[in-house]
């Protein structure tokens, strides 16, 4: 393969360059092509519900007098808890903080509430100072309570929103706001990036869980209760006076409409489209009195919404009179035409009024102080987004409230998951209960029944909740860590001994003794959020599709089946309608498993204290195809009682099996389109496929070893006669950099059967160009033992790879003897070992 041989450099390896680039020159703003121009008289007119406020607008006029170029440009820079201290934030004069979904206090994602509230307190104490003549512009901190504030240990977690859209209650989603905002406000964050408004248009888009609807009409019927829960109706009162906080719609705009329904991706829709679907939501946002939106990572026809001076500042400020501030989306600025994350004037001309820089904030500050210094980004425009920020900060009571901890509210831990909050979320898991098939009128169960709970999800409250759970991606999460909880089968367990039955946990599904009466097996998705919630075809993963086969497996002995399935989309799983005798969507319902027993059992009476309420928000597949036919229509759903039968279904999916997006090796085996090479210096290199093989002029031995199946992986013995490497390559290059824009390892499941005699290193390529990290002499991995390495990608970036165009995402290079094994390389979020780009 051409250039094969570059990939060995020396023993040692590249070092890493964390240079990043520095001001931009001046930048000419380009005219959206045509498909990408919008007409803002076409769109619709909001009702800003805040009057112009004199006193207000005077007392902002004073501090921009005051302000100095860095303190502007401070208050415009949002920085991440894991980037940044309370004297950076002092020093730079920085307007807001986040925590990202791997944030925490410490680093430690299951701090005590306690130790947030205690960072609140410094970051706020660290911004107000107003030594050297410092103006002392309180910080304000944002956090993605998306569903509960379930960034914290013990909080309460409501179903995620594709539950709550099933529902179709708008009261109930009013009371969830409110809950939630009480529980942010006990740890003393002011600000949650909620709700999301999407309208998702494809399911193969990771986030779908996030929205309500692909119907724009359900999703604006809920916008404006859930906001008016979380910051109460607008008036002339400071919110944070009472039970409130600042929401956050987003992502504006047009993020569920993407081609493929790809995270990051291109809406190519038109304007009526995007307006009539997409943008319908933000009416009523608008009028609700939003203080903030977050604009998407997405293009629309080509053009990066961040840049999009056309839809951020014409209409969505403009023509449709929002009055809060806008805040771009994690390192969304970087993405734009002639920006990096260090630098993007563009962002800000064209209508940013936050940069969202979690990890780039200092280069971006030191970045927009030159330029606006150099009148690359005029005065009026940087003290317009100044001012947008101040005015949310002064209708918030920021300027008078004190220190979080002492503000309403901070501090009373016991709001966290209250009974009161459990019992709402109870209530909206009953809700959200999509029955689906229900032949013999299976459901409810009959009181005093012998129940068999089955299926890998009965009992995990981390499944059951989903992403965006305590971390980014809802995955390593130890049960301890969700005092108060109720897992699914926890639910029925008290349920059915309450109504006189008898319960049996049993995954498998096997049992001894008598047989029950009937089986519930749990069963579906588990975790995932941005990027790794991508999938090409409406399919459960291979891995995920065990549960089957204890459905038929119980069926054939006789036991009427309830097949109850989580995730976080509708799915193609007609085998799984075909083998059940009834099927219920119960979607992320959260933390209170006890509301899916409320609705499947009937009472010791008999009675039906709870029948099904939920109808379908999206409509449910009849294949893989995304595109392809419907088997259920949006608005359909079951009542207990219902005749409904479900006839047999098409068990083929229409689709052919692909790739996993992300994978490059599986099970010892490069996937589709990628080879296992293996070579040295001399230019000499083999493509392994067939074992025993002999490499590097016999310098590598190539064998098959196990791992989870009989021969799942590879392993490789140097034989320390010079350098080789092994890699796995590609002639068609992956871009990954939405990936490494968000916090992506690239992980490898890799045993060191025999310690290096010489330094390892690790590398990815593109083209010419390599960025390699350092391994010493593995010291970090226990030989004989399989680990996961986990490597974040912004390291290789870094060092110069061009991550739009990875080749080989993965070359192992050493010089010595050295044996280890590899069973599967690929992007993910979670691994035993992870190493920083330090090395």
């Amino acid at each position: 393969m051409q250039g094969f041989h570059r990939l060995l450099g020396s023993a040692t390896g590249i070092a890493l360059a964390f240079a990043i680039a520095g001001t931009a020159r001046a930048q000419t703003v380009p005219a959206p092509p045509p498909e990408a121009t919008v007409h803002p008289e076409l769109w619709p007119q909001g009702n800003w519900p805040y009057k112009p406020d004199a006193a207000m607008e005077k007392r902002i006029a004073d501090l921009l007098a005051r302000m100095t170029i860095e303190e502007k440009v401070g208050q415009v820079v949002q920085a991440d808890i894991a980037s940044v201290t309370p004297a950076d934030a002092r020093r730079y004069h920085l307007g807001s903080i986040l925590n990202g979904g791997n944030s925490a206090p410490g680093g430690d994602e299951f701090a005590p509430a306690a130790e947030w509230l205690k960072l609140a307190d410094s970051f706020y104490t660290a911004s107000v100072d107003r030594s050297d003549g410092r103006v002392g512009i309180p910080i304000i901190w944002g956090t993605d309570a998306v569903h509960g504030h379930s960034n914290i240990v013990g909080a309460t977690l409501f179903p995620h929103n594709i539950g709550l859209g099933a529902m179709r209650d708008p009261v109930l989603i009013k009371k969830i706001a409110q809950a939630t905002a009480k529980e942010i406000r006990a740890t003393g964050i002011e600000w949650t990036f909620a709700p999301t408004i999407t309208v998702p248009q494809d399911l193969r888009w990771g986030r779908a869980y996030e929205g309500y609807s692909s119907d724009p009409k359900l999703v604006a019927s809920y916008v404006g209760e859930f906001i008016e829960g979380l910051q109460g109706k607008p008036s002339a009162t400071p919110i944070l006076q009472g039970p409130y906080v600042l929401a956050s719609t987003k992502h504006f705009l047009a993020d569920g409409g993407t081609e493929g329904g790809r995270d990051q991706g291109d809406a190519r829709v038109s304007e009526t489209e995007l307006r009539d679907t997409h943008g319908m939501p933000y009416v009523q946002a608008i009028n609700a009195g939003v203080q903030t939106v977050m604009t998407s990572f997405s293009s629309w026809n080509g053009e990066k919404i961040a840049g999009h001076k056309g839809l951020v500042t014409d209409v969505l400020k403009e023509r449709m009179g929002f009055g809060g501030f806008v805040v771009s989306d994690w390192n969304a600025h970087g993405q734009i035409q002639g920006c990096t994350n260090a630098s993007c004037p563009r962002a800000l001309n064209a209508g940013l009024d936050m940069y969202m820089a979690p990890d780039s904030w200092k280069p971006l500050w030191e970045s927009l102080v030159a330029q606006a210094k150099s009148g690359q980004v005029p005065m009026a425009r940087l003290d317009d987004a100044v001012a947008k920020v101040l005015r949310v900060k002064m209708r918030a009571g920021l300027f008078d409230m004190g220190k979080p901890s002492s503000r309403p509210l901070s501090g009373q831990f016991e709001l966290l998951g209250s009974v009161e909050h459990r019992a709402i979320a109870r209530e909206a898991v009953r809700k959200s209960l999509v029955l689906l098939k229900n032949n013999g009128s299976l459901l409810p169960l009959k009181p005093g029944a012998n129940i068999l709970v089955a299926g890998d999800g009965a009992d995990d409250v981390a499944r059951q909740a989903g992403g965006w759970t305590l971390t980014w991606q809802g995955t390593g999460i130890d049960p301890k860590h969700f005092p108060g909880a109720t897992s699914i089968w926890k639910g029925l367990d008290g349920a059915v001994k309450a109504a006189g039955g008898t319960v049996r946990l049993s995954p498998d599904g096997s049992f001894s003794g008598t047989k029950p009466d009937a089986a519930i097996v749990v069963f579906g998705e588990t975790p995932y959020a941005e990027f790794q919630g991508d999938i090409a075809t409406l399919e459960l993963k291979p891995e995920l599709r065990g549960p089957l086969a204890t459905m038929k497996k119980l069926k054939a002995q006789g036991i009427p089946v309830v097949a109850l399935m989580l995730s976080g989309r509708p799915l193609f799983v007609n085998p799984e309608i075909n083998a059940a005798d009834a099927f219920v969507a119960a979607w992320l319902p959260g933390s209170e498993g006890a509301g899916v027993a409320d609705v499947l059992l009937r009472d010791r009476n008999g009675a039906v204290a709870h029948d099904f309420t939920g109808t379908l928000s999206f409509a449910w597949p009849a294949t893989a195809d995304a595109k392809g036919k419907t088997l259920f229509e949006r608005g359909y759903g079951l009542k207990a009682g219902s005749r409904t039968v479900v006839p047999q279904l098409s068990e083929d999916p229409g689709v052919k099996q692909q790739a996993q997006a992300g994978v490059y090796m599986d099970k010892g085996l490069p996937a589709a389109s990628w080879s296992l090479m293996v070579g040295d210096p001399s230019g000499s290199s083999t493509r392994v496929t067939t074992l025993p093989a002999d490499a590097a002029n016999g310098r590598v031995r190539v064998t098959a070893t196990d791992f989870g199946v009989q021969e799942g992986a590879r392993r490789f013995a140097f034989d320390g006669k010079g350098p080789a490497v092994v890699a796995l390559t590609s002639v068609a290059a992956v871009d990954t950099t939405r990936e490494t824009n968000g916090d992506v390892l690239l992980v490898s499941t890799i045993r060191v059967d025999q310690a290096p005699t010489a330094p390892v290193t690790l590398a990815m390529r593109s083209g010419p160009a390599q960025a390699t990290i350092a391994l010493g002499r593995m010291e970090r991995f226990k030989p004989g033992a399989w680990t996961t390495l986990g490597v974040p990608l912004k390291c290789f970036r870094a060092g110069r790879a061009n991550m739009a165009a990875i080749d080989t995402p993965l070359a192992v290079t050493s010089e010595g003897a050295f044996t280890f094994s590899l069973a599967r390389v690929a992007l993910g979020t979670e691994a035993e070992v992870k190493l920083s780009c330090g090395g």
